[in-house]
């Protein structure tokens, strides 16, 4: 995988997700699906052909601009005058592309959509430019590809700094990012106060959510590897004591049988039966069920499925009311996203087997049917209280309403504990996990809410077809709404991760990163960490304060997968300077407020000249920042551009970036599409020649490749259409002797 170019991964990943070469012959028809939702009537009167002829069309593409970062409005601009500018009145394929068009219900225009396909965006050459701006702007990650649909949920949990937030089922990760960006939307706060932990059942998965998170550059994040239905309660140290962790935000986007997404998934036409909800909705309920625990009192919790079908959707929720016995009510959220078209909640439903037959009531299905129908599959009995349930908050978006995919949303609010917390207070003394089920580890302190492990009633074990996503566990078969659950042993699947070792105030390293960069006395120590015992340490990472108690009081309950950002790593040849570590870039916002010393202010020609050319002389650079660069010695430096208010054709963001001082030259260590990124920012238009790409050998690719893995960035040749010069990226190991000799 690393050995294969951009292109070449996208297409791998597009023939995955679908447009192999055997989509084209799966007929898009599917009557016992037509047949299910025309009976259901969950579609108006008058529109369901319109709602199957939308279901049969492609997904148009949408694009995310990153809300977070402070160059979002630098990259609106750049979209709106340079690419979508190009694709007005344009014809592919004798079809006409329309211009791409904001999403009316998403804030401030950071979110578009557009009827060109991504087959036709990756293939044509007409469309060269703006793809390679979308592949490079997603790779630096100020750009997410993300179905319009799911990016609802992260928009609903009203997000601010401090909340500590849970995404239960976050592979592969674009809403995960979504909640980041919100946790930072201050960006002159380098560590929120609060932070993202982000699970995943599956090992595989993670990684992909790992990618996904890593392009955000957070301290705040942490990606965990567990079964979202018994996730363990994690305990964090509070002025000495221990106590539990609740979260005030929770993200419950659970495995589904996926008809909303048949627009881009096109097997699902072919592999859809009744079976699939009525296998997950157990498994289902059982992962909304643990989110409600670990809410906090006051909390807020996100419930979606990108399936149409209401066993999967009003069937959980109301269940989940039932159960909280008043603890949970859905909010009202019908003026939260203004422009956003959405159907309310149903209160009546009935169920069908794969065989047509149809179920009105619980007390209608046979006995041989209960393992696989159950009585939370139905709507309550009693008027008063499905009345009070409010079934009607939850949110449908249709297909043909908005040119989107199907999807569900409801939104929770947590108003008291829940209920078996109250009948079931006892407290297990266990901080090794050895059990996984929803009283996994308890911790030896009362709680706000009377056990450190909320219990819960395990629901009745279901066969499920849950595509690697999460895996049901076995439970009782008693008809209860409350009571606690059995035990089930913890399964740790996957790569053994390296650990997590954070460094003391006192550490060596510090001693001369201190003095070197003359960090600030406020500078959090005890947030760095790295990743080995023993040895060199390679490179030094820093999450924020409060996910480092998280780590240090969980390492046994938790199995972590990545955590932390970048902020140095080992440089040989800086020893010789006064320091053996080296700035990173990925790392840069949140360490420079820390910084006081190697800062050289660079004005737009600077950053141009730094970008542009391999190892320029201190004197292409402009007076201030030359003699800024003369008084100091060589070794890593912050190269720092501030806005100018007073000249609004210059970028209004602030723009920093590692680099190196040597004997006579100075270079910027930036990968390539950041790059990329800020030239286009600086009105340079960057673009890769494709032709001399492919004439590379493979040796050298090889052994860029080899480069990449040691932490150094791969050089490309590109032009520059507005000056013609050659830019070649600097190759790192090599460049540094250069400069420094």
């Amino acid at each position: 995988w690393g050995k294969k170019s951009s292109d070449e991964r996208i297409a791998i990943c597009e023939s995955l997700i679908g447009w192999g070469a055997g989509y084209a012959d799966i007929v898009k028809e599917n009557k016992l699906f037509e047949h299910y939702y025309k009976e259901l009537g969950l579609v108006p009167d008058g529109e369901f052909d319109q709602f199957m002829e939308a279901m049969r069309e492609p997904l148009p593409s949408t694009i995310r601009i990153t809300g977070y970062k402070s160059h979002a409005k630098e990259i609106l601009h750049c979209l709106k005058e340079k690419y979508f500018k190009d694709l007005q009145e344009l014809e592919i394929e004798e079809q006409k592309i329309d211009a791409p068009q904001p999403l009316s219900w998403y804030p401030d225009e950071q979110a578009w959509h557009t009827n060109i396909s991504r087959k036709i965006i990756r293939k044509s050459p007409l469309l060269e430019k703006f793809h390679q701006f979308l592949v490079s702007e997603t790779e630096s990650g100020n750009i997410s590809r993300q179905e319009a649909v799911s990016m609802i949920p992260p928009l609903l949990l009203s997000i601010q700094p401090h909340h500590k937030i849970l995404d239960m089922c976050a592979a592969p990760g674009s809403k995960t990012a979504q909640l980041i960006e919100m946790l930072h939307s201050d960006m002159d706060i380098p560590f929120p106060e609060g932070f993202v932990i982000a699970n995943d059942v599956d090992n595989k998965r993670c990684y992909l959510l790992v990618h996904q998170a890593k392009r955000l550059n957070s301290p705040c994040i942490m990606v965990v590897n567990h079964d979202a239905s018994c996730i363990p309660t994690l305990q964090v140290d509070v002025d000495g004591k221990k106590d539990v962790l609740y979260y005030d935000r929770i993200l419950c986007d659970v495995p589904c049988s996926g008809d909303g997404t048949m627009r881009k998934n096109i097997d699902v036409w072919k592999k859809w039966t009744t079976s699939n909800s009525l296998h997950l909705h157990g498994l289902q309920l059982r992962i909304a069920v643990r989110g409600v625990e670990q809410l906090a009192v006051g909390g807020r919790m996100v419930y979606s499925t990108c399936s149409l079908n209401p066993i999967e959707d009003e069937a959980v929720i109301a269940a989940l009311l039932e159960k909280s016995e008043g603890a949970l009510e859905l909010a009202d959220c019908s003026g939260d996203l203004p422009g956003l078209k959405w159907m309310p909640g149903v209160t009546s439903w009935k169920l069908m087997t794969k065989e047509g037959q149809w179920f009105l009531d619980w007390s209608e299905v046979p006995s041989s049917r209960h393992t696989q129908i159950r009585p939370t599959m139905f709507p309550p009995k009693d008027p008063e209280k499905l009345a009070d349930m409010h079934l009607e908050r939850c949110m449908r978006i249709l297909p043909h309403h908005q040119n989107t995919g199907g999807f569900f949303v409801a939104v929770l609010v947590k108003k008291a504990p829940m209920p078996w917390n109250k009948r079931y207070p006892k407290v297990t003394l266990s901080a090794a996990p050895t059990k996984c089920s929803t009283e996994t580890s308890a911790v030896p302190s009362p709680t706000p809410e009377g056990t450190p492990q909320e219990a819960v009633e395990d629901p009745p074990e279901e066969k499920s077809d849950t595509k690697g996503t999460e895996e049901a566990p076995k439970g009782s078969k008693q008809d209860k709404l409350c009571g606690p659950p059995p035990s089930k042993k913890i399964k740790l699947f996957g790569y053994k991760e390296d650990p997590f070792v954070f460094l003391t105030e006192d550490d060596p390293v510090f001693t001369t990163i201190q003095s070197f960069y003359d960090l600030a006395p406020g500078f959090p120590k005890l947030n760095v960490l790295t990743r080995t015992h023993d040895g060199k340490k390679r490179h030094l990472y820093m999450v924020s304060k409060e996910l480092r108690n998280v780590l240090l009081n969980n390492s046994e309950r938790m199995k972590v997968i990545n955590t932390g950002v970048k902020v140095w790593s080992r440089n040989s040849d800086g020893e010789e300077f006064g320091c053996a570590f080296r700035l990173a870039q990925e790392g840069i916002y949140t360490l420079q407020p820390y910084i006081r010393s190697r800062i050289i202010q660079v004005s737009v020609e600077d950053v141009k000249v730094l970008l542009t050319q391999e190892n320029p002389f201190l004197n292409k650079l402009e007076d201030k920042a030359h003699a800024q660069a003369k008084e100091m010695v060589m070794g890593s430096i912050v190269l720092k551009y501030i806005p100018n208010p007073n000249n609004p054709a210059e970028p209004q963001c602030p723009i920093q970036l590692c680099g190196w001082r040597g004997k006579t030259s100075i270079r910027a260590f930036v990968p390539r599409n950041e790059r990329f990124h800020y030239l286009r920012m600086l009105g340079v238009e960057v673009f890769r020649d494709k032709q001399g790409l492919g004439q590379k050998s493979k040796d050298a690719e090889t052994e860029a490749n080899d480069k990449m893995e040691r932490d150094v960035e791969e050089g490309e040749d590109v032009d520059l259409e507005n000056g013609g010069e050659n830019l070649s990226e600097p190759q790192t190991d090599s460049g540094l002797k250069e400069s420094s000799s």
